[in-house]
């Protein structure tokens, strides 16, 4: 009984601090400022210890650590990054010290595309006129998951047009980003999602089956029946299912599709980061330093007048005062797992993500959210929330979303207009794509076409022959 009563007691506490912490890990430096500063107003357990800085570089420090780039050990790997909190508030950033004039494109977040507006650019290009109403009645009927509203019959009634032109819009609207979109159920997005996943990489031949039969069995992680029903082992089964969990989304309206897509602002304006990456030296072969921007960094403490006063507080204010502690305990708690948590991300994702961080986009190497979570043994969930709506400011001074670090297509779409630039006669999407092929980037000729579309680059047919210049 006593074990009992325990466990009730801890569960509702357990509760509200991984609701807070996940809530705070959210929050962009800027907002989780503004959080702490209210509690801070709200909450008289609350306070803010003395500040301490390095007497080198003059960073504020907390209370019980050295300077994480000045006493950084002299034999550390140079892959290995300096990650540490700052406070940043009395640093100015790389864009602090421009002019308006001055800043960089990327420094300006752009206005939120929606789902359908993003697929529908990716296949304007390849829709033909007479279509472009079918494709937006069905990018308009999506649900928040990305799966279709209304049945392919209703539309080609309500356009008095032949079943098979709308099954041939629906055909292209699926294979665009996020792929699956327009689906009429999570199974037949997963379907479409294998069939395009198989044309650049190697998919488990039962996987196809287990989708169309098993879907009951996938969901409720019934591996042993999942097994004798497609008849392999348990572990084959559990090995099917893992790809399928890793690889595929029965809802790809949830997920993370777009660049702007977790852009908060809809109006153009001018950012702060929340990740500042620097570089100790000017060598290729140079130390990262990571500086997450954490408000009141090793300042934020119970207030020790406070816990003494508590033991001393009238009757009717001892509830009341007991939960001002509680909180202030709770929000503490929960900043430090928050900040713990984007230290390990980051820690991680810069080394993943050195050479791009260092020599630009084409560098860019393919990594997820799933892949990133095994790693560091956290649900998915946790990293895209970590993700979710921050900046991180590069080396050179620019300013982008933490999320394209992993954007899977950006280093192939950085080859792919290279490859047109350098073009004298327009290429075809089949020949582009064998030059993909050649420089070890296999996708096939829709591929192309989808991304050449996302970069805004016509079909050759459009796209007018460079000018070959001989010396005389």
């Amino acid at each position: 009984m006593l074990l009992q009563s325990q466990t009730h007691s801890l569960r509702p506490l357990t509760t509200a601090h991984l609701a807070q912490t996940m809530t705070l890990l959210e929050l962009t430096s800027a907002e989780l400022c503004q959080k702490i500063e209210a509690e801070l107003s709200s909450n008289p357990a609350l306070e803010l210890a003395d500040q301490i800085r390095c007497r080198h570089c003059h960073r504020r420090l907390a209370q019980t650590g050295l300077c994480p780039v000045c006493s950084r050990p002299p034999n550390v790997a140079a892959e290995q990054p300096i990650v540490f909190l700052s406070p940043r508030e009395d640093f100015r950033t790389f864009s602090d010290r421009l002019t308006g004039e001055d800043l960089p494109d990327d420094n300006l977040m752009v206005a939120e595309e929606d789902l359908p507006a993003y697929v529908l650019r990716q296949i304007a290009t390849e829709l033909a006129a007479e279509d472009r109403p079918l494709a937006a009645h069905i990018l308009t009927s999506l649900d928040e998951d990305g799966l279709l509203t209304v049945t392919l019959f209703e539309i080609a009634h309500f356009y008095h047009v032949p079943l098979s032109r709308v099954e041939n819009v629906l055909h292209m609207i699926q294979r665009c980003e996020p792929v699956g979109v327009g689906s009429e159920t999570p199974q037949q997005a997963l379907l479409v999602q294998l069939e395009v996943l198989a044309e650049t990489r190697p998919v488990p031949p039962l996987a196809l089956r287990a989708v169309r039969e098993a879907m009951d069995l996938l969901s409720r992680r019934a591996y042993p029946e999942l097994g004798r029903l497609l008849g392999v082992t348990t572990a084959q089964a559990a090995y099917i299912a893992r790809f399928i969990s890793n690889n595929l989304n029965p809802f790809p309206g949830r997920a993370h599709w777009g660049e702007s897509h977790d852009s908060p602002d809809s109006n153009p304006t001018y950012h702060n980061p929340d990740v500042i990456i620097s570089c100790l030296s000017q060598s290729p072969e140079t130390q990262l330093v990571v500086e997450i921007v954490a408000p009141y960094a090793g300042a934020l403490r119970i207030n020790p007048l406070f816990r003494e006063a508590l033991a001393q507080a009238p009757a009717e204010k001892a509830d009341q005062w007991q939960a001002h502690l509680e909180q202030a305990g709770l929000l503490i708690k929960c900043i430090q797992q928050r900040n713990h948590t984007i230290v390990r991300l980051m820690q991680r994702l810069v080394v993943l993500q050195r050479e791009f961080i260092l020599f630009g986009d084409a560098h860019l190497s393919p990594v997820t959210r799933a892949s990133l979570a095994d790693e560091l043994e956290v649900h998915e969930s946790t990293v895209s929330r970590a993700v979710s709506s921050k900046a991180v400011q590069l080396p050179n001074g620019r300013i982008v979303p933490l999320s394209k670090l992993f954007d899977r297509s950006l280093h192939i779409r950085t080859a792919l207009i290279q490859i047109i630039s350098q073009e004298t006669q327009p290429l075809s999407d089949t020949h582009i794509a064998d030059l993909l092929d050649k420089r070890g980037f296999p996708v096939a000729r829709r591929t192309v076409a989808k991304y050449r579309a996302m970069e805004g680059i016509l079909p050759a047919r459009f796209r007018q022959p460079r000018p070959v210049f001989t010396a005389k």
